[in-house]
């Protein structure tokens, strides 16, 4: 039974859901074994020729002097780019967002916030270890590189707006982080560990929304595995995953559930609402652009009445419900099952790693640009991810210059 849910509402009320193209659930798919894509690139197979890219614009933004000079580009494996064509379908990721898909600039700082980012910059510098757990009497350990490429000026900036720029609120809120980081294993769970939660396609990424942002479907009717904390664990890798596929300037990603043919077994528990709601709020701040849910069935309706108290109000402004999905991505780029154009299928084979190799070898740029640009904390985000800082306080992107095959 699908109860009707207003489009835009919050909690849901009632009204006709919308409907998009039915689909069956796909048995498990066989995992196939992974590695884990090292500190360089992983190979490819020689991708097709590259179509010519777009025309420089008349001013382009002089570079300040520590601008990245490595280049990389992230190519389609051409094998799959062909069975696509043929096939007139998708099975993998798409590497980048539609031209005209830009990220909103955010506008510089005022005075007042420059000193606090100042505060909050130095504050992290200072850090020389933190705890492994948040247990009494744990290990101090120093900051390897991880976790310092993690402390960007975009994440402290994101910290600081959380914490409503109180310093002393975004200093503890940034030190618990770390510390979560590692207690929870962000760091730690590897492919082979996550693989069986990816099986069937109950989350994936595809496609990128009218600002760029790249876009998270949750499929709970595809549900396979029983209750446990790696499905959790399998959310939060695939948030890595989805900020790795971000472009310069991007700081957000959209969220899209669709609980068509969903059951209470299926769908997650008030207990997993509620941690996912803690994580996302807690230790990725500032990430949620937007989540829209569509066919929300009685049982989620209530679920989400139940932890509306725990979603803080700026989260809650970021839910919509029962909107037309093709108004907020580009239909080419949206899951025809969500209602767009893109005829996607979900392979396990095919595409899990081809996800991991393009993430992979997304960061292993990101990685390869800070260590070039000195190491340093508070290293610009817009740089690592391939961008061009215009001005140390007003940060422009660039587009990213990334091969695409279709």
């Amino acid at each position: 039974m699908t109860t009707a849910v207003e489009p835009g509402t919050f909690p849901p009320q009632d009204v006709t859901p919308m409907v998009v193209e039915s689909e069956k659930v796909a048995p498990p798919a066989e995992a196939v074994p992974i590695l884990v894509p090292e500190t360089t690139p992983v190979s490819a197979p020689e991708p097709a020729p590259p179509a010519a890219p777009a025309p420089a614009p008349d001013t382009a933004p002089e570079p300040v002097e520590h601008v990245a000079t490595i280049t990389h580009a992230v190519k389609p494996d051409a094998e799959l780019a062909a069975e696509e064509a043929q096939a007139g379908k998708r099975y993998t990721p798409f590497i980048e967002s539609r031209p005209e898909c830009k990220p909103e600039i955010a506008p510089p700082l005022a005075d007042d916030q420059e000193a606090k980012y100042a505060e909050l910059l130095q504050f992290a510098e200072s850090i020389e270890t933190v705890p492994v757990s948040t247990e009494k009497g744990a290990e101090s350990r120093p900051l390897n590189d991880e976790e310092k490429i993690w402390l960007t000026r975009e994440c402290l900036l994101r910290y600081l707006r959380a914490s409503k720029w109180g310093v002393a609120e975004a200093k503890k809120r940034l030190e618990g982080t770390l510390i979560w980081r590692r207690e929870y294993g962000v760091y730690d769970h590897t492919v082979d560990y996550i693989t069986p939660e990816m099986e069937t396609g109950k989350m994936y990424t595809l496609g990128f929304d009218n600002i760029g942002r790249p876009c998270l479907y949750l499929n709970p009717a595809r549900q396979n595995t029983e209750r446990s904390p790696r499905q959790v664990h399998a959310l939060v890798f695939m948030l890595e995953r989805v900020i790795d596929m971000m472009g310069p300037a991007q700081e957000t990603l959209a969220l899209l559930i669709d609980f068509k043919s969903a059951t209470n077994s299926t769908s997650p528990s008030v207990g997993q609402g509620r941690q996912v709601l803690s994580i996302l709020q807690m230790h990725y701040p500032e990430r949620l652009g937007r989540s829209l849910i569509i066919n929300i069935p009685w049982f989620i309706g209530g679920f989400f009445k139940v932890i509306n108290p725990f979603i803080d109000p700026l989260t809650r402004e970021k839910l919509k419900f029962n909107e037309d999905l093709r108004t907020h991505v580009p239909p080419d780029q949206l899951d025809k099952k969500f209602g767009g154009d893109s005829d996607f299928e979900y392979i396990n084979s095919k595409y899990w790693p081809e996800l991991i190799r393009i993430s992979g070898e997304r960061r292993a740029a990101y990685t390869a640009r800070w260590k070039e640009m000195g190491s340093k904390i508070g290293t610009s985000e817009i740089e690592l991810q391939g961008g061009v800082l215009d001005d140390v306080t007003s940060l422009t992107a660039m587009v990213e210059k990334t091969d695409i095959t279709e």
